[in-house]
């Protein structure tokens, strides 16, 4: 019981203490009188060590997030355990590695250098003085909450009695620490709880968690680090945890190791969607486990971007919890999350005390963060500096008509930074948006709102940085979608302005079974690009790119219709035409094996064994897409070819010449030439550009909230057919 661990740090210090206050409170009182002043005296320790420890779960482990749950969650049942990073190597970057070092990491996280973790409770155990730092939202009251309830219950590695105080109460320079920490003590029903706390101070028995150094009010910021730094002069030989949002630290604390909560790795985000989704309920439905597997897919990326910060992934939880799924329209999801963090966040937190937010609403902020979040984003731009920003934040100030004379770019960077960590201090002199998603929803945001479609389109429709730009885009248009999609379809089409392109789609149109559903047609059109192509000897990278773009246009398309390279699925797929596929697989199958049994031996003939088994596949694609052929010309063709598969002593010579038989038996029997198909490097690029703009066009469909089915009926029966005039 928490009452027999902390009255077993407090029994002996009041009996040290007992003689000071018989002669302080007691004076007069002799024999039985003061023996049954001190029982009582001791009970009533009794009682208020179950009283304070009630009083702990009660008003700081009960975790109601945003206002927006029903009841809070025990904070035992969803902590998660936290990481801390040592000081970070990152104020070495300058803005130009910054870039160069994010662009080679191939992920979403703003994160480079070291990121050595290390467990917080273990470091909090191991350090008399710890100031935790980290960003809005990261768990910094949590952790010293959950330090405190593992103290009273657990006794961590000291005995000590952990007291939490949040600093935003100190709001006189009348309040010190000392009273702050004995009126802790004393509504818990201490006796002599002033006289008690210096004595437990006296002999290093206390756990101070100060929270929130951050959110103290503007004018008491110097008086409390004052006190703070002389209470642990006083008082050295305690314990003494202290927290602060990164922006807002200033130093000053000589004792204290400086550690920072690391955001979420995807340990720690499955651990906590485990431990909310906990229910008998939810543990017989398997929720944790399907919510993980849907964050994890590759078309939440950016979903579960946010998910590396608490606050957020709670946010997610919830959003999850309501529908068990996330909104298609993700532009919805990111602004809830915009607004969590401008609103909702800075509401429950009290900490909008900056005489900057009384003119700076919450409106006007989001129309800076969107025109500065686009021009970043135009200029290639995920970092940028100081000054570069306090200008754009000057700038638009300047052009805004009621914007408040009295702000300054330096100044509303400050406060966005300290106040809602949407703008960060990646390095000494060097900002970024806290999110990727974030910046990117934004930018969609000014795109959509300023109608910079045309534009943005041109300039941007076949970069890749920009495509979650675009999705988002196509969620914030609303009804206007269409021209979007439109205009995507236009500068499409400019890529495939080459005889030789123009024929390939041509031949993919014909070749198409016209009397199937557009998706289906699609979809088969899709597949006889992805089988023309994939016939190109030549294996760079622009071809491989092409060739996975038009497999992802036909899966996309059709998911019933779609077939994907596997076999198995090859067979599933192959639908009336059984037994001329069958022949095909049989023949896959068959090289597949020979390849497998012995790949080290002979690579050269391991190359053209991979084509033939690459070229039986493509041709059983083919077969299952509908189109009409000779099938019993084809059929016999197959058969044939089946008896000739060489065997595994063969030489690479004999595997390639089989590899070509099987490419003429494609290109014959499904009317190709194969000089359609032999492409420069020029058109190489143009045609991976069109697949991947005609992938991005249905994505984007598929992200907006709404499309006319007329609107979009046209345009799709129009992707991967060649471009009319008129378009």
């Amino acid at each position: 019981m928490l009452g027999d661990v902390i009255n077993g740090v407090i029994g002996p210090i009041f009996d040290t203490t007992w003689s000071s206050l018989k002669a302080q409170y007691h004076e007069g009182l002799k024999g039985t009188e003061l023996k049954q002043e001190r029982i009582k005296a001791e009970r009533e320790i009794e009682q208020a060590s179950k009283n304070y420890h009630q009083r702990y779960l009660k008003r700081y482990c009960n975790i109601q997030i945003l206002n927006r749950m029903d009841k809070g969650v025990s904070l035992d049942k969803i902590y998660t355990a936290v990481k801390f990073l040592r000081d970070s190597d990152l104020k070495y970057f300058s803005l130009d590695n910054l870039e160069e070092l994010y662009r080679k990491s191939g992920n979403r996280r703003f994160r480079v250098g070291s990121d050595e973790r290390h467990d917080g409770l273990t470091a909090a155990k191991n350090e008399q003085y710890l100031m935790v730092l980290g960003g809005p939202g990261v768990g910094k009251s949590t952790f010293l909450r959950k330090l405190g309830l593992e103290a009273l219950e657990n006794g961590l590695a000291h005995e000590l009695v952990p007291v939490f105080i949040e600093l935003k109460s100190f709001k006189s320079e009348k309040v010190s620490l000392h009273q702050a920490i004995a009126k802790e003590l004393e509504v818990s029903g201490f006796p002599y709880a002033e006289r008690l706390v210096k004595s437990m101070l006296s002999d290093g028995k206390m756990l101070l968690l100060l929270d929130g150094l951050d959110e103290v009010l503007p004018q008491q910021t110097d008086n409390i680090i004052e006190q703070i730094r002389d209470f642990c002069d006083q008082y050295s030989q305690n314990y003494f945890v202290t927290s602060c949002r990164i922006a807002a630290y200033k130093s000053g604390f000589n004792r204290f190791t400086n550690v920072t909560i690391a955001e979420f790795d995807n340990e720690q985000i499955k651990q906590f969607i485990e431990r909310w989704f906990s229910s008998e309920l939810d543990l017989e439905l398997g929720t944790a486990d399907e919510f993980w597997k849907l964050i994890s897919q590759p078309e939440n990326t950016s979903a579960k971007e946010l998910a590396q910060t608490p606050l957020l992934l709670a946010f997610l939880c919830l959003v999850y919890d309501r529908s068990q799924e996330l909104p298609a329209v993700r532009s919805i999801l990111y602004g809830e999350a915009l607004d969590i963090i401008l609103k909702d966040w800075a509401g429950e937190k009290r900490i909008r005390q900056d005489p900057i937010y009384k003119g700076f609403h919450t409106e006007l902020e989001k129309e800076l963060l969107s025109e500065v979040a686009y021009q970043s984003f135009k200029n290639n731009q995920l970092f940028f500096s100081e000054q570069e920003i306090t200008e754009r934040i000057a700038e638009f100030l300047t052009n805004t008509l009621d914007a408040p004379k009295y702000l300054d770019g330096a100044k509303v960077l400050e406060a966005i930074e300290v106040q809602q960590g949407i703008l960060v201090e990646r390095a000494t002199n060097a900002y970024s948006f806290s999110h990727l998603t974030l910046q990117e929803y934004l930018a969609a945001r000014y795109i959509s709102s300023q109608w910079l479609i045309e534009k943005t389109v041109s300039e941007h429709l076949t970069d890749d940085l920009w495509r979650e730009v675009f999705l988002l885009i196509s969620g914030l248009v609303g009804g206007r979608s269409h021209e979007l999609l439109l205009a995507m379809e236009q500068q499409a089409n400019t890529f495939v302005s080459s005889p030789k392109l123009q024929g390939l789609l041509q031949w993919a149109t014909e070749l198409s079974n016209g009397s199937l559903p557009s998706n289906q047609l699609l979809a088969s059109r899709a597949w006889l690009l992805y089988s023309s192509i994939d016939k190109v000897v030549d294996s760079a990278r622009d071809i491989g790119r092409a060739i996975d773009r038009a497999r992802a246009i036909a899966s996309v398309c059709d998911s019933d219709f779609a077939i994907d390279r596997d076999i198995a699925i090859a067979i599933d797929r192959a639908r009336a035409y059984a037994i001329d596929i069958d022949i095909v697989i049989d023949i896959a199958i068959a090289i597949d094996r020979d390849i497998n049994r012995d790949i080290d031996r002979d690579i050269d003939g391991d190359i053209g064994r991979a084509r033939a088994r690459a070229n039986a596949i493509d041709i059983g694609i083919v077969i299952a897409s509908n189109i009409d052929v000779n099938y019993d010309a084809l059929s016999t063709k197959l058969k044939a070819l089946e008896e000739h598969i060489p065997y595994d002593e063969a030489t690479a010579n004999e595997w390639e010449n089989f590899a070509n038989q099987l490419t003429e038996t494609f290109l014959t029997f499904f009317y190709l030439d194969k000089e359609l198909v032999t492409f420069s490097p020029e058109e190489t690029q143009a045609l991976e550009k069109y697949l991947y703009a005609t992938k991005l066009i249905i994505d984007c469909k598929n992200a907006a909230v709404r499309v006319s089915r007329k609107e979009w009926s046209a345009i799709e029966s129009r992707l991967l057919t060649p471009p009319s005039e008129e378009s």
